[in-house]
Formats: C-alpha cells, structure tokens, sequence
C-alpha cells in the first residue's frame, strides 16, 4: 500500500492470533469455572452423605434419663406400744416368770391383759425362748413391735382368734426380756427404717 497509509518495517497486525489467544483464555477460565463446580458439588455430596449419617447416629441416640430419685424407704405405720394389749403366760416350770415379766412389759409402755401360766396346749411344750400368739391381723403390725421385746421369740398367728390382743408365751429358754436400749433401738429401725430419698446421678 502506498500513500498515506503505506506500511513500513517487517511486522505486521496477527489477528487470528489475537482470536486464538482469546478462546484460549477463556477456554482456560471455563475449565477452572468446571473444575471448581465439580470440586464443589463433590465437597456437597460428601457433607450431604456423612451429615445424614451423623444425623442417623444423633437421631439413634438414646436421650439422657432425667434424674429420678429413688424410691424413699417409707416409714411403717405401727401401732405404738400403748395400743398394744399383751397376755402373759408362763410355760416353764419357773414361777413367777409370767409376773416379773408383765411388770416390765407395762414399763416399757405396753398394756398388759391376763398373766399366769400357759394353756395345756403350751405348758412345758415351749422349748424356745417364747411364742408371741396373735390374730392374723397381727402379723405384720402389733407382733413385730413385741417381737422387739423379747429376740428369738417365735411369731404365730390364729385366723379363728378374736381381737387384737398378743400372747406371749415364756418358754425354757427364757432368761429376760431383750435389754430396754437394744429392745428401743430395734423398735425406731422397725417403726422409721429410712425416709430420704436417694438421687441416682447417671453420666449422659
């Protein structure tokens, strides 16, 4: 070309090499944009999957127990011994057994009914240290308190027996009522064996 716009000098415009830099980058671009999709939709997948299986795990976790107190012990409602009326009959061939032994009764508290010696059916039959006789209403009531009167005495009930009286019946082995401080002690364990609750404390 001549004139005014001759070309000098050895270079020349490449502009299909421009073009060609041009799909270059942004094929370059569009492969790191492709990569970080992948990149970022495989990290989605991976949370997805091992979040579901911390949630599964979560979920199959057994909730912590709420605290319970264990059941207090509850305190027994006895008759006292002034409710009590005890017979006293001696079936040894000691005398004076059955008397000495109402006396102490009555003062430890107990109401005393008839004293002399025992039935045929008891004389010289009670080889133990006694037999505490009452109504099968007794058991579990009126007999345990006198029970703590004399250790080693035999408890027994008769269902056809009316009211509420005790016997207790002296046998050979006799020698004294249980000692009036272990005889109170074993009354108030009897009577009030514990009434605190006990929490139970469990780590979740």
């Amino acid at each position: 070309m001549g004139g005014q716009y001759r070309i000098t000098g050895d270079k020349y415009p490449r502009m299909r090499q421009r073009r060609r830099r041009g799909r270059l980058v942004f094929a370059v671009v569009a492969s790191i944009a492709a990569l970080g999709l992948v990149g970022w939709g495989t990290l989605q997948l991976i949370d997805v999957f091992s979040g579901g299986k911390k949630a599964a795990a979560a979920g199959t976790e057994k909730a912590c127990p709420a605290t319970k107190a264990s059941p207090a012990a509850r305190t027994r409602t006895l008759p006292r011994p002034g409710d009590i009326t005890v017979n006293v009959y001696n079936a040894t061939a000691r005398t004076g057994l059955a008397k000495q032994t109402a006396d102490e009764l009555r003062r430890r508290g107990f109401r005393i009914g008839d004293v002399g010696n025992a039935a045929k059916e008891f004389d010289k039959k009670v080889k133990g240290t006694g037999i505490l006789l009452g109504p099968a209403s007794a058991l579990n009531t009126s007999l345990p308190v006198l029970a703590t009167q004399l250790a080693g005495a035999e408890p027994r009930t008769d269902a056809a027996r009316k009211g509420a009286a005790l016997d207790l019946v002296i046998g050979d082995g006799f020698k004294a009522l249980t000692g009036k401080p272990a005889a109170d002690q074993a009354l108030t364990k009897l009577t009030a064996p514990g009434t605190t609750a006990v929490t139970s404390k469990k780590s979740c």
